[in-house]
């Protein structure tokens, strides 16, 4: 039986994870160490509360009415979802096709993750931090290799506009430049979709 730990289920979502109504899914475990984390109970592999696809489906399914009238669904995000490829697979089951699913991930997993949950998903919202390595690192902790590998797949292998991008000014590691040079490389790749806002430190 699929488990996975969980750290928050966040009812009645309106715009800023996908559109409609959306309950977002927080898994804990996450390949990144970003400096601004707003997530950082993410990180803890032993935190949240362990769940199956079942228990998450039974926990959900009261917002049916809501994910059909506005044509909202579930967002997966964490930590890192894709992690969880089977745990979504396996939710994907049970709830049907009428519900969205979307995931808000870095894509800094391995291809086959990206590939197996791709069948079952119906959009992406992608953390991209920065398309410059050196910053992508400095920012992250990890190289973005697998983010270009990923993001070229995905562009490819479907309707591009099913993918939002996050470019976020993330103050003291990139600049203004930085970000629209990161876009300017995203739309060659054939990127269509932005979200660029400003991280607020306090």
């Amino acid at each position: 039986m699929t488990e996975a730990r969980i750290f928050a289920v966040s009812r009645h979502r309106l715009t800023t994870d996908g559109d409609g109504c959306t309950t977002l899914v927080t898994f804990n475990g996450c390949p990144l160490r970003c400096k601004y984390c707003l997530n950082k109970v993410s990180w803890k592999e032993d935190g949240g509360r362990v769940y199956t696809p079942e228990t998450l489906f039974e926990e959900v399914k009261i917002d049916q009415l809501y994910f059909l009238a506005t044509r909202g669904g579930v967002t997966f995000g964490g930590g890192e979802p894709l992690l969880q490829t089977e745990f979504i697979k396996e939710f994907r089951a049970l709830c049907g096709n009428q519900w969205k699913l979307l995931v808000e991930t870095s894509l800094n997993v391995a291809p086959e993750m990206v590939q197996t949950a791709d069948p079952v998903l119906d959009g992406y919202i992608v953390d991209i931090k920065d398309m410059n390595p050196e910053i992508y690192k400095t920012y992250t902790g990890k190289n973005n290799a697998l983010v270009f590998e990923n993001l070229e797949w995905l562009l490819h292998h479907g309707d591009p506009s099913r993918i939002v991008v996050r470019v976020p000014h993330i103050p003291d590691y990139n600049t203004d430049l930085d970000v629209a040079k990161s876009m300017e490389q995203l739309k060659a790749m054939g990127v269509t979709n932005f979200d660029e806002f400003q991280y607020i430190i306090r």
